[in-house]
């Protein structure tokens, strides 16, 4: 699989405006878009610095993915995504490696991005999202 770089940091947080504070008027990080992602029950404000993108995550149900980490974790880092040249191709590697994923197939995420996760068992630890932009 090709990598193409690190696509964003995926935060967990349960209040938006505490984070619009910090990147946008501390850190002068302008939100590029937000969005609801409904099959993941989470709502994305996006943070583009030019090198890669901070997206905070919320969750719009109790028992969200996100949800389920804030209770469990708090508040934080919940992911690391990649950028890959072929969504497909990168998930044919990963399980001919034997590399546990979130499901057996893409879904779409924030952007329209194609994404498939990994699961922290198979990467020391680290929830990790691959994704490959929309044409």
């Amino acid at each position: 699989m090709k990598i193409l770089g690190i696509e964003h940091v995926g935060i967990a947080t349960n209040d938006r405006n505490k984070g619009k504070n910090f990147w946008e008027n501390i850190l002068g990080i302008k939100k590029s878009s937000s969005e609801e992602v409904e099959d993941q029950g989470v709502i994305t404000d996006i943070y583009d610095t030019g090198n890669g993108k901070v997206e905070l995550l919320l969750s719009k149900y109790s028992d969200s993915p996100i949800a389920k980490f804030i209770k469990n974790r708090g508040r934080g880092i919940h992911h690391l995504c990649l950028s890959v040249e072929n969504i497909e191709d990168a998930i044919l590697e990963l399980k001919q490696n034997n590399i546990d994923t979130i499901g057996n197939t893409y879904t779409y995420g924030a952007e329209g991005f194609k994404v498939i996760f990994i699961h922290p068992s198979s990467t020391g630890g680290v929830l990790l999202e691959l994704a490959e932009k929309k044409e």
